[in-house]
């Protein structure tokens, strides 16, 4: 009796990964499955938390070196695709000046995905705006620095 339980679950399972491929992509699903980049970092430099429409909340964690991001990470309470585009988002920062990462927007990870469905597209976005106010963030701090030094 447990082995039929345990077969079904593992179809059961394979039926949903299966799904989820179809649905996500390739690219999206080994994410979904392994997030990279996921927790808080301590004493950020730039720190930004965004919450959608949705309810989901997004937040995104960078410290910089020599002008570069150094480390990304992010953290969400969000569904898979908030995960996905989150662990995107600290992963394209990586190395990035500021200027670079003022680039990075939903359209950005939406074509590392090469998309996502309809209604989880905005979860693209949510993770581009969290890194953005991180990068406000950090040169709100930059900038008080600077008028540190000059006083």
């Amino acid at each position: 009796m447990a082995d039929d339980f345990d077969d079904f679950v593992h179809e059961l399972q394979d039926q949903i990964f299966e799904e989820t491929k179809a649905a996500y992509g390739e690219v999206a699903f080994q994410r979904w499955l392994k997030p990279l980049y996921m927790g808080r970092i301590d004493l950020a430099d730039g720190y930004g938390r965004v919450t959608g429409s949705c309810g989901d909340t997004v937040e995104i964690f960078l410290r910089f070196e020599k002008g570069k991001v150094k480390q990304a990470s992010f953290q969400t309470d969000g569904c898979g695709s908030s995960t996905v585009c989150g662990s995107f988002a600290a992963e394209l920062a990586l190395g990035k000046t500021p200027d670079e990462l003022a680039e990075i927007s939903g359209e950005t990870i939406l074509e590392i995905l090469g998309g996502l469905p309809e209604e989880d597209r905005h979860c693209a976005f949510l993770a581009a705006d969290a890194l953005q106010e991180s990068l406000e963030n950090y040169m709100a701090h930059q900038s008080g620095k600077k008028k540190n030094a000059d006083a």
